[in-house]
């Protein structure tokens, strides 16, 4: 059999395209903003993971032309090597300070940290406990490690502690969840879960890719947020959400950090972050430092668009994160009231199988710090009449 035969069969971009319906790879002119020009059409970008509209700040911005100038456009090599700025040192130290843990270490991509964390340090005959929500980069790390992964029900706690009775005593043993989870913008239960560690003896691993910058004092994360920062062991996070960039990082204590840096395959064998970028990262956490107001204002924001969303009586669920999802539940729903917001002048993320069921395909919209509320009203004001106009027409079928 010809082993591109799967890419021949694969029709399913055309048919959809074919319906005029297609979401993605849409063509940005402009920064990623607040409001955006998008193939032509102003938009209001309410799919953004840019929590704290830092990606437009001058001083960012200047902090990484100054890089590129100084050190030039890339390191050309694994910071286990020649790749080592100093500024990499720097970033990693003042980021250790900021989450509250001993030692940082830094990895080319959020997704590249997942994978190198959990491959390093779950080895043959140890286990991963992992939400069924959890992010894909955490799924693949556990296939990549030579450990057992063990799935829970998402936020299940006593789904978890049935997992945790099942492993042998002798095992290693490590729970890894999102802190805020990446589609339905619910919190972890970290309490619990660091309960059940101790009681069973494991570890704790949060992903906060989408807790730092938005949750806990000045947007120190998730763990922070529920006073447990010294409970959990290991805490992930990226730069190209709250901190404006590109990067992910694993924060825990030094001789954690010294094992990783010396056993990861995805850290030691990838070119590490450019200059650019990691000078952004630091500068923006810098002025995340100088400005903890910032988080407050995105949640006050979040909480201003979830309380339009009820008075126009549009269904969500509850939590305090600056992602919103709406519920479509079919996909081809899901993307015609996509377009439908899109051509309208509201840009959000469709989100459909394998990222989440096939019965719960949802629009996922995020919130920036920078937004105004007079923005969130027009938005909101699409939204009612998008979703009203495809109510009506369901209810004439």
């Amino acid at each position: 059999m010809d082993l591109f035969k799967k890419c021949a069969d694969y029709t399913t971009v055309k048919e959809v395209q074919a319906m005029g319906i297609y979401p993605y790879f849409h063509e940005l002119q402009t920064k990623q903003d607040t409001v955006v020009m998008m193939e032509g059409q102003r938009r209001i970008m309410l799919g953004s993971n840019n929590y704290l509209g830092l990606t437009v700040n001058e001083e960012v911005i200047q902090a990484g032309v100054d890089a590129l100038n100084r050190l030039g456009t890339g390191c050309s090599g694994s910071r286990f090597l020649n790749g080592t700025l100093e500024m990499h040192v720097e970033l990693e130290t003042e980021l250790a300070g900021f989450v509250g843990k001993e030692a940082v270490m830094t990895f080319s991509t959020g997704f590249q940290s997942n994978l190198g964390i959990i491959s390093a340090i779950v080895g043959r005959n140890d286990y991963v406990l992992c939400d069924r929500e959890n992010h894909a980069s955490i799924y693949d790390g556990c296939r990549l490690s030579y450990g057992k992964m063990l799935r829970y029900g998402h936020n299940d706690m006593e789904d978890l502690e049935k997992k945790l009775r099942s492993v042998p005593e002798t095992a290693g043993k490590l729970i890894v969840t999102d802190g805020v989870f990446s589609m339905g913008g619910d919190i972890c239960n970290l309490p619990e879960i660091v309960r059940l560690a101790k009681q069973y003896g494991a570890r704790v691993m949060v992903d906060d890719a989408h807790g730092l910058g938005v949750l806990g004092s000045g947007g120190c994360g998730t763990a922070d947020y529920f006073g447990l920062t010294d409970e959990v062991d290991i805490i992930m996070g990226t730069f190209s959400k709250s901190l404006a960039s590109l990067g992910g990082y694993m924060a825990a204590d030094q001789y954690v950090v010294d094992y990783v840096k010396h056993t990861s395959r995805p850290f030691i064998f990838c070119a590490s972050i450019p200059p650019a970028c990691c000078a952004t990262a630091l500068a923006a956490l810098r002025h995340l430092k100088a400005h903890p107001e910032l988080p407050t204002r995105l949640l006050a924001l979040a909480e201003y668009m979830r309380s339009g969303f009820r008075k126009r009586e549009i269904p969500i669920r509850d939590s305090i994160t600056p992602i919103i999802p709406i519920y479509t539940y079919d996909m081809v729903r899901t993307l015609t009231v996509n377009r439908a917001l899109y051509d309208a002048g509201v840009y959000v993320n469709p989100v459909l199988p394998p990222a989440t069921p096939a019965s719960e395909c949802l629009l996922r919209t995020s919130y920036m710090a920078t937004l105004t509320e007079e923005l969130l009203e027009e938005a909101l004001d699409i939204f009612k009449t998008v979703l009203d106009r495809f109510k009506m027409e369901e209810e004439r079928i």
